[in-house]
């Protein structure tokens, strides 16, 4: 924690505790005793707070304050950029619950997340009027396919869904043993075994339109296998092959792209020419293809060659669009 978390973290243990000693602070804190001292100091010199080392009990202690002296108050504490997302977005969501076994839940829920957004002083209002968390490209699904598909994943039951396949234009029904839900990119996926690919897919929600659990235990996949297979492709997009996508950027729009993360794993550098190369794997390139063409002139794939004609492919159909 920082030094003005600490000096919150001290006045909260006087708080609640008639005397703290000082391994207490030291513990709480996971500062040295000569840091602590240096809080102390500062809080007692330059905050004015009334503390005193009571030699009785072995501790320090508030006493009460000299009328006449300066008021004691600490720093203003706000939220870091998790936090406030992690406290907004989770009263957006409640807010937005319909009914269900949480209800009862819910109202208590909203009055103990306006105190902690209100612990600031700061009236909750200005917050969410100040701060926007913006969720594009989110597609809604249906809310009652939810609750079947969680219980399935676990319980480690096995479901049957009406699935419909965009890319193909079909509708048809899978047996799957489920492994996990993700939510990425404001959208949620379960993750499974398809019995009639006879492999692991990742099944958009919004695409579900029936949902039926099977009492019947899911087939296991491995913790291992399913990383080998989801966790090495570009974004959603699964498969064992896996291929290195070499992108370079402009000097200019390496401003942008130098600092994100297309993938955990990927590889970057400068050139001499202050041009950023960038390295990262996928095995589909659906998504990779998408990310890529929104760079438009200011990024070159420079390999794999399949990549390369994917892309001049695509730029070639789009000019025939607009010059058509």
């Amino acid at each position: 924690m920082d030094r003005t978390e600490r000096f919150y973290r001290i006045d909260q243990l006087l708080n609640e505790y008639a005397v703290v000693p000082i391994d207490t602070f030291l513990t709480e804190l996971g500062v040295s005793r000569a840091t602590f001292k240096r809080d102390l100091e500062y809080l007692k010199d330059r905050l004015n707070a009334p503390i005193e080392w009571d030699r009785d009990t072995g501790g320090y202690r508030f006493i009460k304050a000299d009328p006449l002296s300066p008021k004691y108050e600490l720093p203003g504490l706000w939220f870091n950029a998790a936090e406030i997302h992690a406290l907004l977005s989770m009263r957006h969501l409640l807010q937005n619950l319909g009914p269900g076994l949480l209800s009862p839940h819910v109202d208590p829920l909203l009055t103990r997340l306006k105190l902690l957004l209100e612990s600031a002083d700061i009236p909750v209002d200005s917050v969410e009027k100040r701060i926007r968390i913006l969720r594009a490209n989110a597609r809604s699904y249906e809310p009652e396919h939810f609750a079947p598909i969680a219980t399935a994943v676990l319980q480690r039951k096995k479901l049957e869904l009406g699935y419909y396949t965009r890319g193909r234009d079909e509708t048809g029904d899978r047996l799957v043993s489920p492994q996990r839900l993700t939510h990425y990119r404001d959208n949620w996926y379960l993750d499974a075994w398809c019995h009639l690919r006879n492999g692991i897919r990742s099944f958009s929600l919004d695409a579900i339109h029936r949902v039926r659990l099977i009492d019947e235990a899911a087939l296991e996949v491995g913790e291992q296998e399913l990383d080998e297979i989801l966790g090495t492709g570009y974004g959603i997009f699964s498969g064992k092959e896996v291929k290195w996508a070499a992108l370079r950027f402009t000097p200019e729009r390496a401003r942008w792209v130098s600092r994100e993360t297309w993938h955990p794993e990927q590889k970057s550098r400068f050139d001499e020419q202050g041009r950023y190369c960038l390295s990262v794997p996928y095995s589909d390139d659906r998504e990779l293809v998408m990310d890529i063409l929104k760079h438009g002139a200011n990024v070159q794939v420079l390999e794999p060659a399949s990549l390369r004609e994917r892309i001049a492919s695509e730029l070639k159909h789009m000019q025939y669009v607009y010059s058509s």
